[in-house]
């Protein structure tokens, strides 16, 4: 049987072996995923005995970037990314480099949530590894403008730099903005200490903004639930770019699109235990 894995450390709390169970059950694909705890400073060799007989892997925090340079061969948006998040082995047992990420989340605004991008004010919250993985798919969408916003604007000024041949992409201070955005992505990890990044309410248009964090949890995120009494339209958290990501491996690997409704459903029963 096809084996595949997540790789990290620590790994114990992933939820990659349910969700794709739950797609192998869903479209008749045999196979077998479970997770893999890979040591801290030997990825690589960890990840090359695995591939002498593994057909694919996930990849998760801190190996992004060993996962990076393993590959023998990268998509574009991988190479964009700076970091790949899913491995592939083809037909002469080289490896291919592939980062899901960006693409799980345009797919749950645009699919999940029906949003589309085109034309829209997107401002990204961060400057770290989940930007950079986002801005390729995100401008592929053809917004008006995104502009991106950190504490330390040189991080944002290199990655506006590196995307700009992409699209209308720019570089911000979190206390430089005032004018309301139509999207604002949270790729910090604020939510996670409970907090929210230091921005104004004003750049939420009452009943227009959809606010999205990429963080998610049992109950609304902090930055879900400042979004909601500033009046956002729509608020998300990343739950659907978790099983959207996931799917977009799948299909990597597999040439068959799972349906990831009945799944991100159940991932939001289980959370709610």
């Amino acid at each position: 049987m096809d084996r595949y894995v997540v790789f990290g450390n620590p790994i114990g709390h992933s939820k990659s072996p349910m969700i794709h169970k739950l797609f192998a059950e869903q479209t008749g694909q045999q196979l077998d995923y479970s997770t893999l705890l890979a040591p801290l400073d030997d990825f690589v060799g960890c990840a090359t005995v695995f591939f002498q007989e593994g057909c694919g892997a996930n990849v998760t925090v801190p190996f992004k970037e060993d996962a990076y340079r393993l590959a023998n061969r990268l998509t574009d948006r991988a190479r964009l990314a700076g970091a790949v998040n899913t491995l592939s082995k083809l037909a002469d047992g080289s490896l291919l480099g592939d980062n899901t990420d960006g693409a799980g989340l345009v797919r749950d605004l645009t699919v999940n949530a029906g949003f589309s991008l085109t034309g829209k004010r997107i401002l990204l919250l961060g400057a770290g590894g989940a930007v950079r993985g986002a801005l390729e798919p995100l401008l592929a969408e053809r917004p008006a403008s995104v502009i991106i916003a950190n504490r330390t604007v040189d991080k944002a000024e290199r990655l506006a730099e590196l995307f700009g041949d992409l699209g209308p992409v720019s570089a911000s201070g979190f206390d430089w903005l005032r004018e309301p955005v139509d999207v604002i992505i949270n790729a910090t990890s604020a939510s996670l200490t409970g907090d929210v990044p230091p921005i104004v309410a004003s750049l939420i248009e009452p009943g227009q903004t959809l606010c999205y964090d990429m963080m998610y949890g049992k109950e609304p995120t902090a930055f879900c639930r400042w979004a909601s009494e500033h009046g956002a339209a729509v608020s998300m958290d990343g739950l659907g770019m978790l099983a959207e990501q996931a799917a977009e491996a799948f299909f990597l690997w597999r040439g068959v699109r799972p349906d990831t409704a009945p799944v991100l459903a159940e991932l939001r029963r289980q959370l709610a235990l």
